[in-house]
C-alpha cells in the first residue's frame, strides 16, 4: 500500500514517535540495569544506578504517554494487544514495578547480602522488560492469529516462536549496547575506562543479533520490506542506521562521548523507524490469514476523535518534550556519589 499523509497516518507517526521516544530514552536505564551486574565493586554498582537515578523514572512517561494515544486513535488495537498479549504485558509490567523497586531498596541498608539480592533482581527484571518488548514487537511483525472481527485466537505460547525470540535478544543487546555508552558519557575514573571495554563487546554482540534478525526477516516476513521495494528512497533509513551504528566505536575511540551517545540514540530511533515503515499501514499484522490485519484505517476511532485528539495531543507533546529536557539539563554532567545517593 503507498503512503498517504492523512489523519490516520498522522496519528501511526505520533504514536510511533512517542513509542521511538521510550525506546530511546527508557531503553539506555534498560540496558545500564542489565549490565549492573558486571560492576562488581559496591561503589561502582552505585555509580552505575546513580547515573539513571533522576531520570529513570521520568523516562517511563513516554510509554505511559504512547499507550494512551494507542488506547484514544486506535482501539481496537489496544484491545486485542493487551487480551491477546496479556500474560506476557502482566510479566513485564511486573519487571518494570520491581525494578523501581529494587532501585529505592537497595541502598536502604548496608549489609552485603542485602545490596547483592537487590542487584541481582535489579539486573534480572531490567534484561527481562527488555526482553519482553522485543517479544511485542517480534510477535507484531511475525502475525498473530487473528479471527475476522481482530480478536486474538491463541495464547501465551503462541507468542514464543524463534523469530520474536530472535528480536528479543536483539532488543536486550541494542539495550546493552546504548546503556553501556551512556555510562561511559556520565562516568569517569577507573569505572569509566572499564565500561569502554564493554562498549565494544555490545557492538560487537549488537551487530551480531542485528545481521541475523535482519536476514530472518528478509527470508520470512517480505511484507516487511514491501514499502521500501515501492520506495526505493526510504533504503536511506537503514543505510543511516549502519552508518550510526559505525559512528559509535569512531567517536568513543576519539573520546566524544556525546557523540557516541547521539549515534546510539539515532540507531534506536531508526531501527524503531525502519520497524515503522516494514509495518505500515498495519498495526497488527494477521498470520496466517492478513486479510484479518488490524490497520490504522479498520482499527481507527472516528474522524471526529482523531480530529480532537490531535488538538490535544499538540499541546500536550510539548509539554512532554519539555519536562524531558529540563530533567535532561537538571541532572547533566557526571554522576558524583554523596549521602544522598543510592
Amino acid at each position: 500500500m503507498d503512503f498517504s499523509l492523512d489523519l490516520n497516518t498522522i496519528w501511526f507517526l505520533l504514536v510511533g514517535i512517542l513509542l521511538t521516544g521510550y525506546a530511546v530514552l527508557d531503553g539506555f536505564d534498560l540496558g545500564v540495569g542489565a549490565l549492573h551486574l558486571l560492576a562488581k565493586k559496591d561503589e561502582e554498582r552505585r555509580m552505575m544506578l546513580n547515573s539513571i537515578g533522576p531520570i529513570w523514572d521520568g523516562n517511563e512517561v513516554w510509554l505511559v504517554v504512547g499507550g494512551g494515544a494507542l488506547f484514544a486513535a486506535f482501539p481496537n488495537v489496544y484491545a486485542t494487544a493487551f487480551s491477546g498479549f496479556y500474560l506476557a504485558f502482566m510479566l513485564l509490567l511486573f519487571a518494570l514495578i520491581f525494578r523501581a523497586v529494587a532501585i529505592e531498596f537497595r541502598s536502604k541498608q548496608p549489609m552485603k547480602w542485602w545490596r547483592t539480592l537487590w542487584d541481582i533482581l535489579f539486573s534480572m527484571a531490567s534484561i527481562l522488560s527488555s526482553f519482553l518488548i522485543g517479544i511485542a514487537l517480534g510477535n507484531i511483525a511475525w502475525g498473530i492469529p487473528l479471527s475476522k472481527g481482530g480478536d486474538f485466537q491463541g495464547n501465551f505460547l503462541t507468542l514464543i516462536h524463534p523469530y520474536s525470540l530472535l528480536v528479543g535478544v536483539t532488543t536486550v543487546a541494542l539495550f546493552m549496547m546504548h546503556g553501556a555508552i551512556y555510562v561511559v558519557l556520565k562516568t569517569e575514573g577507573e569505572l569509566r575506562e572499564k565500561i569502554l571495554g564493554w562498549v565494544n563487546n555490545a557492538i560487537i554482540f549488537f551487530v551480531i543479533c542485528y545481521v541475523t534478525t535482519t536476514m530472518a526477516t528478509l527470508l520470512y516476513l517480505p511484507h516487511m520490506t514491501e514499502l521500501i521495494k515501492k520506495h526505493p528512497i526510504l533504503f536511506i533509513i537503514p543505510l543511516l542506521n549502519m552508518l550510526a551504528v559505525a559512528n559509535i566505536p569512531r567517536e568513543i575511540y576519539h573520546r566524544r562521548d556525546f557523540l557516541a551517545f547521539l549515534s546510539s540514540c539515532a540507531s534506536v530511533a531508526l531501527l524503531m523507524t525502519l520497524f515503522g515503515i516494514g509495518m505500515y499501514p498495519d498495526l497488527i499484522f494477521s498470520n496466517p490469514h492478513p486479510e484479518h490485519s488490524l490497520t490504522i484505517y479498520n482499527a481507527a476511532s472516528s474522524q471526529k476523535t482523531l480530529t480532537i485528539m490531535l488538538v490535544i495531543a499538540l499541546i500536550g507533546m510539548p509539554l512532554v518534550i519539555s519536562y524531558t529536557a529540563s530533567i535532561y539539563w537538571i541532572f547533566r554532567g557526571k554522576v558524583k556519589l554523596d549521602q544522598t545517593s543510592y
